[in-house]
């Protein structure tokens, strides 16, 4: 009986029809295709199939520096010549064990009474591999960057609001902070990429001070995209490492909703008009430049939609990078990692654009008011746990659904069963 079986029975669902009871694991392991060039890339997809009891031969490292050099539409050629089956993703079934435990004493409620904590808790039942579900240890990460767009005028702010934020994120007085002391959250504020000197008490990551100007050129070069994206990873093994059972997702930085419209207009091959919204509250003047902006950079660099790294590199921001990176990380980790609003909804997006079993660790906590944010929830495939008109960022939103993650599990855990309370358990009527 797989551990997502054991959840839906445990909560009185319809075990035999329950798609979760048959759900595929990604158990740490995911064969990310097409991240580019350099060691930690390398490193990373040594680790990720030597963590599986793979060999990582010469064949193999020999398909990561040849990857450098060629095109998305190559790649996949490239690797079935060289005999690695294509772009893969190793994963193992939930199947049920021989001679397995029993279920647990099922919960004396309607089925599905508890709606989307019920799916959510089978959802992390199937990632982590267990029933055994606990999230007393959570953290949300919050990923700082500048972005070079800004001096097109698409914010209110200049750059110096992102520094002034994630002082007082070491501080330990932004919203998040004190959302995060009632939901029993650390905040790990972290540098991806903030012009100026770094911040004490701020994480450095920085992978440099800022991004370029996408109107003029990439923001990034592929390479950096590679290195933000590989630092996310990073910062989740960290977590993982110190006993964090649950991760939420954070970002601060002025630009990025320009930067995350760009990316996600490309992606989803949308009109740029309506991916992109008035972010903190910008004038209609104000949301014509941002608007101008992104259809500049856009026409500018040429993205190729089918090559996520390429979109991400030229449009995007660090803060994206990392967060797609995070959420890389968690499915390889096994990690639960809590989406918060549209930008680290479109990072979700890029990392499952790179690798789709990457989705199984993506759990959506909001509906932004951006005005793609539900778009990009549908690309994922993702329902909101709370639709409450929120628009601030650093993570809020994320952090705002970790008690409801509590109830849900206090259901699971602490409830009588039908045999206790004398009910007869529900069965599918329809």
């Amino acid at each position: 009986r797989g551990s997502g079986v054991d959840v839906v029975d445990a909560l009185g669902g319809d075990v035999d029809g329950a798609r979760k009871a048959k759900r595929q694991l990604g158990a740490p392991g995911v064969v990310i295709d097409g991240l580019g060039q350099g060691d930690n890339v390398e490193a990373l997809f040594a680790q990720t199939v030597g963590g599986l009891g793979g060999a990582v031969t010469a064949q193999y490292k020999q398909a990561v520096e040849l990857q450098l050099m060629i095109g998305v539409d190559h790649r996949r050629h490239l690797l079935d010549t060289i005999g690695l089956g294509g772009i893969q993703t190793l994963e193992r079934c939930a199947a049920p064990a021989p001679g397995g435990a029993p279920p647990g004493p099922r919960r004396p409620k309607p089925l599905g009474g508890l709606g989307r904590l019920e799916t959510m808790l089978e959802d992390a039942a199937a990632l982590t591999g267990t029933a055994e579900l606990a999230f007393f240890r959570r953290a949300v990460l919050v990923l700082c960057a500048d972005n070079g767009v800004v001096a097109q005028g698409v914010s209110q702010t200049d750059q110096s609001v992102t520094r002034a934020v994630a002082e007082n994120l070491a501080a330990r007085r932004t919203s998040v902070c004190q959302m995060a002391k009632t939901a029993r959250c650390e905040v790990v504020p972290v540098d991806l990429g903030m012009a100026g000197e770094p911040v004490p008490g701020v994480q450095n990551c920085r992978i440099a001070a800022g991004t370029a100007d996408f109107t003029t050129g990439p923001a990034m070069t592929r390479q950096q995209a590679v290195d933000a994206i590989a630092a996310g990873i990073g910062l989740v093994r960290a977590q993982k490492a110190a006993g964090v059972q649950l991760l939420a997702t954070g970002e601060m930085g002025i630009g990025n909703t320009t930067t995350s419209s760009a990316v996600a207009a490309v992606l989803l091959g949308q009109p740029v008009e309506r991916m992109t919204g008035r972010g903190a509250g910008l004038s209609d003047a104000g949301l014509a430049r941002k608007l101008d902006a992104i259809r500049r950079g856009i026409a500018r660099n040429r993205p190729d939609a089918a090559d996520p790294l390429d979109v991400l590199s030229k449009l995007g921001g660090f803060d994206i990078a990392g967060l797609c990176g995070v959420f890389l990380g968690g499915a390889l980790e096994g990690l639960p990692v809590l989406m918060d609003g549209f930008i680290s909804g479109v990072a979700a997006l890029c990392a499952v654009r790179l690798c789709p079993a990457a989705e199984k660790a993506v759990f959506a906590s909001h509906c932004s008011t951006e005005p793609a944010a539900r778009l990009v929830l549908e690309a994922l495939g993702k329902a909101p746990l709370l639709t409450a008109g929120l628009h601030l960022g650093e993570g809020t939103g994320a952090v705002a659904s970790i008690p409801l993650w509590d109830m849900a599990l206090a259901v699971y855990c602490d409830c009588y069963s039908f045999t206790e309370g004398g009910i007869t358990p529900y069965t599918p009527q329809c």
